[in-house]
């Protein structure tokens, strides 16, 4: 399955990252909020995985600041769980942090995402 990792920097993909917002989250994060995001590209970086049948499966968004990076979200199409994808994802979100600069990389789970504790986990994240 080829998979591909991409920064999106126009709104076009964005019903698709509502879409898994939506269906990922009780708050889910607005359209207008990535809409303003995207236009802060010096600090926040919204990525994609794409798939060949599936041009949003994942998506992955962070912000750079200094040397520091935090994700503010990560979220898989519910129907594609359990397949890697999030981890594919965790690591050239990882790495390209990394290549951006950060010395560290941060995010916040609630204590009742297992799924996102055991994914993080897996990726050598500690709990602070």
């Amino acid at each position: 399955m080829s998979r591909r990792v991409e920064r999106i920097s126009t709104p076009q993909d964005l019903d698709a990252v509502l879409e898994i917002e939506d269906a990922s989250f009780n708050n889910p994060t607005t359209r207008e909020w990535y809409e303003g995001e995207l236009k802060r590209p010096d600090v926040c970086f919204i990525y994609v995985l794409r798939l060949p049948e599936i041009p949003v499966a994942a998506f992955c968004a962070f912000w750079l600041v200094a040397d520091q990076a935090h994700i503010n979200n990560l979220a898989v199409r519910p129907e594609l769980r359990g397949r890697g994808l999030g981890t594919h994802l965790l690591e050239a979100i990882v790495e390209e942090a990394r290549h951006l600069g950060a010395a560290s990389l941060t995010h916040e789970a609630r204590r009742s995402n297992v799924a996102a504790q055991r994914l993080y986990a897996k990726s050598g994240f500690h709990e602070a």
